[in-house]
């Protein structure tokens, strides 16, 4: 027994004097900086609680003797991390959330006892030993590792069909307030000093890993948060298992966009690209690029793109700013996915281009200009005023005004008889002011040109006229026969010289 009345025997720790002492529940705390602290929601009583999750009983038996074990405050130096070990294995031991008055006092020291093994992580000076390494994955494995329950096919379609998803209130996992201590515990594991990666690596493989990213399908925003930020850990500290992580990621991606379009954790993901591809080295891997045309790009496709938008603008703009040659194999994609009938990701589409183009050199743009700016004409004659009002601010931006105006040849004839049209008739008034500026424009760099297109117009507007005359002469010519033979079963033929072209 040492002077603190605790005694280590082998497989545990026994208390001498301290059997007796009961440990205060007020614990001296380090404050958890990244993604939420852990001490803040465990009382918050506005977070629904989400019974969805669905966890494995192998760890759920509760021993006969669970007590609480000496500080590590209370032991020597030389001792503490094989109390560490100890106190790791104890909370392997997973409880039942669903029944809140089952196992009070055990759920709290073992909370407790969670607090106190981040405080130890966080504030260590010496390296961790294997085993410590062992029992940490083992006991992180043991808590977070779980399978959530499918979820009803109503449920999906209200998902899929709702852009509003800030406002909805999160769920929580009833067992949170140990989950997220748990998370907080792997973060702190992760980015030590003290944490050997060439030793850990045994531990954290490509099977922990993987584990690692099926949850971020979970409901919770919160834990998503965490996830993200130990992902991005693990991708800087294990190098080796860069590629898995890159690969693994693709195929979840594949399957949002062709299979199941439900996942929670797009937005997290993409986030944690961003910064991968920020760190990309130059000149682009093929593999970097095939991810973009692959994966990226039709990422663009699904209805639910309003959930990650921003994150995926930003990985796809990264790509361009790295490779500007990548720019007409963007806009095309782009073109490709553009929306016909949802003028909410239209809108979406129209921001990330103007992002796209900004970083796009004349070059690049005069390859993909005939295909984009026809896209564009269609957009100023939307009758959604947003949609018009932002097609027609592309020209408020100096760099694609400046592309526009080297390129005004080929651009004008493709979108003059859009602005014509809305000059004239479109019911907003917002628009049909900025059609004009952009009318204006130019007019004063190429007069010649303007009165070039503006006499084609009119003459495409006449023989359009001719046309429609044919056609409604043809259509009351057919009227007056079918009239007169409406009692006979004649058929009814039409000369050739009165059809319409």
């Amino acid at each position: 027994m040492n002077e603190g009345g605790v005694v280590r025997v082998k497989g545990g720790w026994i208390l001498g004097k301290f059997k007796e002492r009961r440990r205060s529940t007020t614990t001296t705390t380090t404050t958890i900086s990244a993604p939420y602290s852990a001490f803040d929601i465990a009382n918050n009583s506005n977070l629904k609680v989400n019974n969805n999750s669905r966890s494995s009983n192998e760890n759920s038996v509760v021993p006969t003797s669970y007590e609480a074990l000496p500080s590590f405050k209370d032991v020597p130096t030389s001792e503490r991390q094989h109390l560490f070990v100890s106190k790791a294995k104890m909370c392997c031991v997973r409880f039942d959330f669903t029944v809140p008055t089952k196992n009070l006092r055990e759920k709290d020291l073992k909370r407790q006892i969670l607090l106190e093994l981040v405080e130890y992580v966080a504030s260590a000076n010496e390296k961790f030993t294997e085993n410590l390494m062992l029992e940490v994955v083992k006991m992180v494995s043991a808590n977070i590792f779980r399978d959530f329950a499918p979820r009803p096919r109503e449920n999906n379609n209200i998902l899929l069909n709702s852009l509003d998803f800030e406002d909805e209130e999160p769920h929580m996992d009833p067992a949170w307030s140990h989950l997220q201590v748990v998370y907080e515990l792997l973060l702190r594991f992760i980015i030590s000093p003290e944490t050997d990666a060439k030793i850990a690596k045994r531990f954290i493989d490509h099977s922990f890993v993987m584990k690692l990213l099926h949850l971020f399908d979970s409901e919770i925003p919160s834990e998503r948060e965490y996830l993200k930020s130990i992902l991005h850990r693990i991708y800087g500290k294990f190098m080796v298992h860069r590629p898995f992580i890159r690969k693994t990621i693709n195929n979840i991606f594949t399957s949002f966009v062709f299979e199941e379009e439900k996942h929670n954790g797009i937005a997290e993901f993409l986030e944690v690209f961003g910064s991968i591809i920020n760190g990309f080295a130059l000149p682009l891997k093929e593999e970097h690029k095939l991810f973009l045309v692959r994966t990226l790009i039709p990422l663009h496709k699904p209805k639910c793109l309003a959930m990650y938008h921003h994150q995926l603008s930003y990985c796809v703009t990264q790509f361009v700013e790295k490779d500007f040659k990548l720019a007409d194999i963007v806009v095309r994609g782009l073109i490709k996915y553009w929306p016909v009938t949802n003028s909410t990701k239209e809108l979406l589409f129209l921001n990330e281009l103007e992002e796209v183009l900004e970083a796009t050199h004349a070059s690049e743009f005069q390859r993909c200009m005939v295909p984009l700016f026809r896209e564009i004409s269609s957009c100023l004659n939307s009758l959604h005023f947003q949609v018009a009002e932002i097609a027609l601010l592309l020209w408020n931006n100096d760099h694609i005004e400046n592309l526009i105006k080297q390129n005004r040849k080929v651009i004008l004839p493709i979108i003059f008889p859009s602005l014509e049209r809305n000059a004239r008739q479109h019911w907003n008034q917002s628009v049909r002011s900025l059609t004009l500026n952009v009318r204006k424009v130019f007019y004063d760099i190429d007069p010649d040109l303007f009165e070039v297109c503006q006499i084609r117009f009119q003459e495409d507007e006449s023989m359009e006229k001719e046309i429609e005359e044919k056609r409604e002469s043809t259509w009351k010519l057919l009227e007056e026969l079918a009239s007169k033979k409406v009692v006979s079963n004649e058929a009814i033929l039409v000369h050739s010289t009165t059809s319409a072209s």
